[in-house]
């Protein structure tokens, strides 16, 4: 049986640590680090992500900022916005919650966010500095930056000579996630739904991360004995028989089966998830230490 990754407890130290250093920031004189969630509309997952990201920011004695804009807002109005927070000395992220409503350019929103206050790490200069391999100096997504420690947790930091497979393309998860692996010297192969004998792909990976979106695509006979499972899916499955609730959380591996086989996986919820805040919170840190001319943080 595999042993399970604790997400929650690892993302718990990463807080831990953010708030030691926001408390040693501020007994040496500086600005505690600025944290600006911008939402628009009233999507009901949006509203739940965002409160609980400034929830975070606040406990780890961040000033924490929300602007809760109208779901008409105009792109004019929201990127002069953004034009003034980047302005702005008291703010070091700057997180446009996603998605946007149709009439707004989520592409163009985004770029407008001034890379050194990109805490998301989804402008062009943070991903250019990733895939070039700048991984010190850039601002990686949260969510893979959270999936790399977990992984760091389990295998180290250089895993030379290790096979790793990730199973989804985008650019949020799969694209930076592949160049994090990269960098920590893996043979990394990059798959996706259509890639031809996934199954056979997948069971040369010691390191697998799923992040394809599909519920409990990845079964147990794929997964190489010993393996480390890095299980990014999120979905609505049905309740099992006999339960209370009709739906239940999975992820896109089939845990039952695939723990069978594996060294290491994350369940979900509790594994990947709790990750991407604490990440996010580490990103802010590390902006604000850079912009008080502080050596960045480590995580």
């Amino acid at each position: 049986m595999a042993d399970i990754i604790d997400g929650k407890s690892i993302a718990a130290a990463v807080v831990q640590t953010v708030k030691a250093r926001t408390a040693e920031l501020l007994s040496s004189g500086h600005r505690a680090p600025g944290l600006a969630v911008v939402i628009v509309g009233e999507d009901p997952a949006s509203q739940v992500y965002v409160a609980s990201k400034s929830k975070k920011a606040k406990e780890c004695g961040f000033h924490s900022v929300q602007h809760t804009l109208a779901a008409d807002t105009s792109e004019e109005f929201l990127l002069k916005l953004i034009h003034d927070l980047n302005q702005d000395d008291a703010i070091n992220g700057i997180l446009v919650q996603l998605p946007l409503p149709a009439h707004l350019d989520a592409g163009k929103v985004i770029q407008a966010i001034a890379p050194e206050k990109d805490v998301d790490g989804f402008n062009f200069i943070n991903v250019g500095k990733l895939v070039a391999g700048e991984t010190e100096t850039a601002f990686v997504p949260c969510t893979p930056a959270g999936a790399m420690l977990l992984i760091e947790r389990v295998r180290g930091k250089d895993l030379s000579g290790l096979s790793a497979v990730v199973v989804g393309r985008s650019n949020i998860v799969g694209k930076p996630m592949a160049s994090l692996l990269l960098a920590a010297n893996c043979t990394v192969t990059m798959a996706h739904s259509r890639t031809k004998d996934l199954p056979n792909v997948c069971r040369g990976a010691d390191i697998l991360v799923a992040a394809v979106g599909r519920p409990e695509m990845i079964k147990g006979d794929w997964v190489k004995p010993g393996a480390t499972l890095i299980d990014v899916g999120i979905n609505r499955a049905p309740g099992l028989p006999g339960a209370e609730r009709p739906t239940r959380l999975v992820g896109d591996i089939d845990f039952s089966s695939a723990s069978e086989h594996a060294g290491a996986i994350t369940p979900v919820p509790g594994g990947v998830g709790p990750m991407t805040i604490a990440m996010l919170m580490a990103n802010t840190l590390a902006s604000a230490a850079l912009a008080a001319g502080l050596e960045r943080p480590i995580f």
